[in-house]
């Protein structure tokens, strides 16, 4: 019988990862779980900064953007003298069980506890959505929301000035934030790693649109694609008309998590402590035809993240 469990967060920090954290400590209080933050991921489980969350270690962060227990990349965690430290560590604290909030990285590095012998369970949380085995991950959706916010308002500048504007947004070699923000915010263009460009006929569709008087273009960039810098100047140098470049960065990661994310994150949140209650481990939980399902992790890692094509295609059609 499980009695304690630990939970960390882990690379980039994610909107909703502080409601998954609150459903993990609420859950396992209810259960009758005693639950052990880790600060800082593996690297503050190295350093053996753990914490005890209770009821009151959680209240009123369902609504924060970022991570109460903070996140880090950790190289030392790559070496696997580390890596059976930090199984020790573990051992030591009384933790019977891991719930590990984080990206792909995050969950290579959980296989190392599984391997050893600890259960563990894996919640995708990245804005990037660049997990495979799932179609949603904990902040996706509010980073898309911020990203349209600012679609909207450079939209406004750019058609008093009627000019074009290159959007470069975050996803590292993924197109998803690019293409569901450039789809709904009616971008001319979304440019993505996992569709090859033609930069002419980027620029033709540029020159059609101001031609029929068009006032502003909006053309998407994910920073997987290249340099949205080089990629405005060569729009202006071809077509001759005025572009402007904004690359968004790390706003995309903050602000309040959105009640879709608050959703998700909460259910899985619950869901990763009922598994462990069962004695389940090397489970990661996945989001599967609007479901919440579970998946071996190490079947999940192996799989393939794919574009939705039949957007990327929508996008091309309305843009015309």
């Amino acid at each position: 019988m499980v009695t304690r469990i630990g939970i960390l967060t882990s690379g980039g920090d994610a909107p909703g990862m502080n409601a998954c954290i609150r459903a993990v400590v609420r859950a396992s209080i209810y259960n009758g779980l005693k639950v052990t933050g880790i600060m800082r991921g593996y690297a503050g489980l190295l350093a053996g900064e753990f914490i005890p969350l209770d009821v009151g270690s959680v209240g009123d962060i369902i609504h924060r953007g970022g991570t109460i227990l903070r996140t880090a990349r950790s190289m030392e965690f790559m070496e696997k003298a580390n890596q059976d430290k930090a199984a020790t560590i573990l051992g030591q604290a009384g933790i019977e069980g891991l719930i590990v909030v984080g990206g792909d990285g995050s969950f290579r590095g959980a296989m190392t506890f599984i391997e050893r012998g600890i259960p563990v369970i894996c919640i995708p949380g990245t804005i990037d959505r660049d997990i495979p085995g799932t179609e949603y991950t904990i902040g996706f959706d509010t980073a898309v929301n911020t990203v349209l916010d600012a679609i909207n308002k450079i939209r406004d500048t750019a058609t008093s000035h009627d000019r074009t504007n290159v959007i470069e947004v975050m996803g590292r070699s993924s197109g998803h934030i690019a293409l569901q923000a450039g789809l709904a915010g009616g971008a001319e263009s979304i440019l993505v790693p996992e569709v090859p460009f033609d930069l002419d006929k980027v620029c033709l569709r540029l020159l059609r649109g101001h031609d029929r008087g068009k006032l502003h273009s909006i053309i998407l960039v994910a920073e997987g694609v290249g340099s949205a810098v080089k990629i405005g100047e060569n729009i202006e140098a071809r077509t001759g008309l005025e572009t402007r470049v904004t690359i968004l960065g790390h706003i995309q990661r903050g602000g309040s998590p959105t009640a879709l994310d608050r959703l998700w994150a909460s259910r899985m949140g619950a869901q990763a402590v009922a598994l462990l209650l069962q004695k389940k481990g090397a489970v990661m939980l996945a989001v599967e035809k609007g479901e919440l399902v579970e998946k071996d992790l190490v079947e999940a890692l192996q799989s393939k993240n794919e574009l939705d094509m039949g957007l990327y295609q929508l996008s091309g059609v309305l843009s015309i």
